[in-house]
This record gives structure tokens, C-alpha cells and sequence, in this order.
């Protein structure tokens, strides 16, 4: 039976995992199209997901430097996971995009036809907090700074985020080294935190805004024990303790823009594939080309935004050519951008430590160790490339 007294802003409440249906259901109720993790082709995908059974459940992963597989928990958890290839910014900075369209009148003038910014509402399930916080980075991108971006504007300002906190780290997780994680910050509705003990499934349920205290309303729930708050907080606890990598960031920025000539950015070039598998999974990066296109009758004309990445030799194409020609030139670009001058255009670092870029490098490269090796200045570690090195991505 839900609550009789209605929980404020701050507080936590409890949902059982049989009620959890409930909270679907009333997002979906107030016209939100809910998206949140699902398991296709051997993966943790982002999908919409209608009720429970559209959940990875009693799913885990194993990740490691050009690794990931899906494994079968001994329990049913919902979000017993860590992270997949994919980030929210797929919804709110879509990959593909009309810009505007251009039509020729009688009187032969082209007439620019503006676009209808009506994206879904969504309602995001299973947020971890680094990809709360590259949210928050994209933000002072795409909000904050000289230019707003109509598109993601609308997008962002209709989102419900339902954050999760998790309950274990990846093998290439490093979110604590980042200030990202694995406690959600601020900038949720709802923070769930899973705890499966025993015969007992609930979630501790954190309320963030005004909309997800009136969620609620439609969700059974109680108020939370200090017994239940505190074993939320273990669980979260023990997984900051147990991180699969760490980067050391204090005086990180200063250190790649005095290396930009380091030896070690060739032995990188020499294992890098410029695939920019890394850019794709990235849940930061916004890198994007813009294509013009016209009918055959040269009557209409539109512009379209397509998400490009700095690996591409095309990227950084200009009239004589591209200006980033060598394998060793594109990574390091991306390397010193995420750690380095993104704070200088930003006021912090383009990396959230979710490790996504090490798991899906497909030789294994970790950003974390190109890091140490700069700092040190001895080669990588061998023995973290040594597994990734032999096809098993």
C-alpha cells in the first residue's frame, strides 16, 4: 500500500521489486516513452522497455581491455550489470539529424522551411552515475555555453531520469578516479538503489525533483529504515572499492600538453586501428559532420547533422588535406581533448571513467595506462594488452 504521508525532495522510500511494474507504468501514463536496459545480440542495449521482463534480468557482464560477455547471475536482479557500448546521448544528441530544409518558390527563391522540434518524451531507466554526469558534461556543450542546441534543449528538458546506483564495478571501471561515481550525484528524478538479499528484492528509492515525487504518487511504496539507507549505502560503498582501473588526474592536463612529443604516442599508433570504436561508445563525445543534399529537381535542399569522430582522416580534412594524417596524430587528439583541453573549454574533463573506450578498443588500448605511461615514461602495461591482443573482443 503506498505511503500516507508523501516523501520530499531528499528523502528515501522503499519499492518492492513486485510493485517495481508500477513505476513503468505510471511514467508511461503521463505520455513518457521509457527507455532503459535490455539484452540483444550479446549486449547491453538501450531500448524502450514496456515492463519487467524487458529488463536484463538475472544478467551480468564480464569486461576487460577488448573484452565484454554477457553472464548469468545467480539471482534476479534487474541492473546487475555495469555499463554496455551504448550512452543516453543517443537520445538526446541522435546520431542523425535534419537541421532544416530549403524549397525553391515560383519566383525562384529558396525559402528555408525551419524543422518542428518535437522529439519523445523520454523517461531514461538505469542511469549510472558517470552517464548522470557525461549528461551534465554534454549540458555546458550543448546548454551552457554561447550557442544552445535547439534540438537537445527540448530533448533534455523533457527527459525523466531514473538513476541506478551501482552495485558492483567493472573490470574496466574507473569512475571513482573520475568524481563520477558509482554514488549518483545530483540531476535525477529517482535514484534507485538495488538490493537483493536472500528472498527479499526492493529498491531504495532516493527522490530527486518535484516530478519524481509525483511519480510516486501512483507507486506503491514506504518510507525507508535507517537499516535499509544503510545497506544502500554499503552496496554503493564496496563497489567505489572495488574499481577494475584508476587514473591519476592531479596535474593530468599539464602532463599530455607537455608530452605532445612523447615516443610512447608511436607505440600507441603502432597498436591503434583508428576505428574509433572508442568515439562510437564514448558517452561524451559530440564530434559531428554536416551534409548538404538536394532532389533531383533541384527544388528542395536539406541539411543534415551526422555524427562523425575524430579518427576519421575526413574529420580533419581541409583543402590541402587532412591536418591529422597519422594514426599517432588522431589518437593523440583524442586523448589530450578528453583529458586535457576539454578542461580548458569546459572547466572539466571529457572522460567519466565508465571504461567503455578500453572494452570496445578492439586491441585492448586502456586510456588509463596511455596516461601512466605518459606520466611515468615507461611503456604500458604489457600484461593488461596481452588478452585484448588475441581476437577475444
Amino acid at each position: 500500500m503506498a505511503a500516507t504521508a508523501a516523501p520530499h525532495i531528499g528523502d528515501s522510500v522503499i519499492i518492492e521489486r513486485i510493485d517495481f511494474q508500477r513505476l513503468l507504468d505510471a511514467l508511461r501514463a503521463r505520455g513518457y516513452q521509457t527507455i532503459g536496459p535490455t539484452v540483444r545480440d550479446g549486449a547491453i542495449v538501450y531500448d524502450e522497455v514496456t515492463t519487467m521482463t524487458d529488463l536484463p534480468v538475472g544478467w551480468g557482464d564480464e569486461q576487460a581491455g577488448g573484452r565484454y560477455r554477457l553472464r548469468r547471475r545467480n539471482d534476479e536482479a534487474l541492473f546487475g550489470y555495469t555499463v554496455g557500448p551504448q550512452g543516453w546521448n543517443r537520445f538526446l544528441h541522435p546520431p542523425v539529424l535534419r537541421l532544416w530544409q530549403a524549397q525553391r518558390t515560383a519566383g525562384q527563391q529558396f525559402v528555408i522551411v525551419p524543422e518542428e522540434r518535437d522529439p519523445p518524451r523520454y523517461a531514461f531507466f538505469g542511469v549510472r552515475a558517470c552517464e548522470l554526469y557525461a549528461i551534465q558534461i554534454q549540458d555546458r556543450v550543448f546548454l551552457h555555453g554561447a550557442y544552445v542546441d535547439p534540438d537537445y534543449q527540448v530533448r533534455r528538458e523533457n527527459a525523466f531520469v531514473v538513476a541506478v546506483n551501482c552495485s558492483q564495478a567493472g573490470g574496466t571501471c574507473f569512475c571513482v578516479s573520475m568524481a563520477s561515481g558509482p554514488q549518483v550525484g545530483d540531476g535525477f528524478d529517482l535514484a534507485l538503489t538495488e538490493v537483493v538479499e536472500g528472498e527479499r528484492h526492493y529498491f531504495v528509492v532516493a527522490v530527486g525533483t518535484e516530478k519524481g515525487k509525483a511519480v510516486l504518487d501512483d507507486v506503491p511504496h514506504r518510507a525507508a529504515s535507517t537499516a535499509e539507507v544503510e545497506t544502500a549505502t554499503r552496496i554503493v560503498a564496496e563497489t567505489a572499492a572495488h574499481m577494475g582501473r584508476t587514473l591519476e588526474t592531479a596535474g593530468l592536463k599539464e602532463l599530455l600538453y607537455r608530452n605532445l612529443e612523447h615516443p610512447h604516442w608511436d607505440e600507441v599508433a603502432s597498436r591503434c586501428l583508428t576505428c574509433g570504436n572508442c568515439t562510437l561508445v564514448c558517452p561524451t563525445c559530440f564530434c559531428t559532420t554536416v551534409e548538404d543534399v538536394t532532389d533531383l529537381t533541384g527544388q528542395q535542399a536539406e541539411r543534415w547533422r551526422k555524427a562523425d569522430s575524430c579518427f576519421t582522416t575526413e574529420f580533419s580534412r581541409i583543402y590541402s588535406g587532412s591536418v591529422r594524417a597519422s594514426a599517432k596524430a588522431r589518437y593523440r587528439q583524442w586523448m589530450t581533448h578528453k583529458l586535457a583541453s576539454w578542461v580548458d573549454q569546459f572547466g572539466t574533463f571529457g572522460c567519466v571513467g565508465c571504461g567503455r573506450c578500453i572494452t570496445w578498443c578492439p586491441v585492448g588500448i586502456d586510456i588509463t595506462e596511455e596516461a601512466r605511461a605518459s606520466r611515468t615514461g615507461e611503456p604500458a602495461n604489457a600484461k593488461a594488452r596481452e588478452g585484448a591482443t588475441h581476437g577475444d573482443a
